[in-house]
């Protein structure tokens, strides 16, 4: 039922507030449509169903389908991020839950600078891009890396559900629960472990040694900050619950306990 047909009784049940919990209509969770803008929304979805479709019909005109792939995985990445946010966490869905326009211009710089890496080598040396011998085992190996990071952060997301945000909570919402079952019974930060490894997985795709490092290094440095930071946060929200699910999961990414 729509809000417009809903009766009295109906928009009662209606709940918007500055906090992030989701609009209740008819016993059934909504965004709140006062944080989300649906031209821009609907605009981004379109553009990136656009680039999408060029790099999906171009796969046959491409010796080197690497950069397809690419393209395709960033395209989907982003709008996973949103759909699994409106799907299952609305009440923190809005035009940011792509993270198209909120990751800075280290993140752009970052994509522009592993396509260039690998178009500029490319170019020069086209036998640099092939993908036979151990070149190909490298290629294929990103691509799976690829694929399971995606899945896994996506399942991620799903798991937490409201209790998964975009942004580091410094406060204990009311919607905000230890989540344990699932990927978090093996994996501590699941959505973090997919993001490192799906990125890392691309630059292996392009065959970018330069990328790779870098992509590494920067990621590494991150989520070792965020970590030790919103940990400090989920101690103090769960205390010693938090304290003993932390010492029987692991992160899985290197050097992170």
């Amino acid at each position: 039922m729509s809000i417009e047909s809903s009766d009295s009784s109906d928009r009662s049940s209606v709940n918007t507030s500055d906090s992030e919990l989701p609009v209740m209509i008819n016993d059934h969770l909504y965004a709140d449509i006062t944080k989300n803008q649906p031209d821009l929304i609907t605009l981004t979805s379109y553009i990136l169903g656009i680039v999408l479709g060029i790099f999906i019909g171009n796969l046959p005109n491409l010796r080197f389908k690497s950069i397809n792939f690419y393209i395709i995985s960033l395209c989907a990445f982003h709008f996973l991020e949103y759909f699994i946010t409106a799907r299952y966490n609305p009440g923190k869905v809005h035009a940011d839950s792509f993270l198209l326009f909120g990751n800075g211009k280290e993140y752009i710089g970052a994509h522009t600078f592993a396509l260039m890496e690998c178009l500029i080598e490319y170019t020069i040396w086209p036998q640099s891009r092939t993908t036979k011998g151990w070149k190909g085992v490298v290629i294929t190996s990103g691509i799976v890396l690829t694929v399971l990071g995606q899945l896994i952060r996506s399942l991620a997301m799903k798991t937490a559900g409201q209790s998964f945000s975009h942004i580091l909570k410094r406060k204990k919402e009311e919607d905000h629960t230890l989540v344990t079952n699932g990927l978090y019974a093996y994996f501590r930060h699941p959505s973090y472990f997919g993001f490192f490894w799906w990125a890392l997985g691309l630059q292996m795709v392009l065959l970018n040694p330069l990328s790779f490092i870098l992509f590494a290094g920067v990621l590494w440095r991150f989520f070792n900050q965020r970590i030790n930071i919103e940990e400090k946060y989920l101690v103090q929200f769960f205390g010693d619950d938090y304290v003993k699910y932390k010492s029987n999961t692991k992160v899985w990414i290197p050097f992170i306990q």
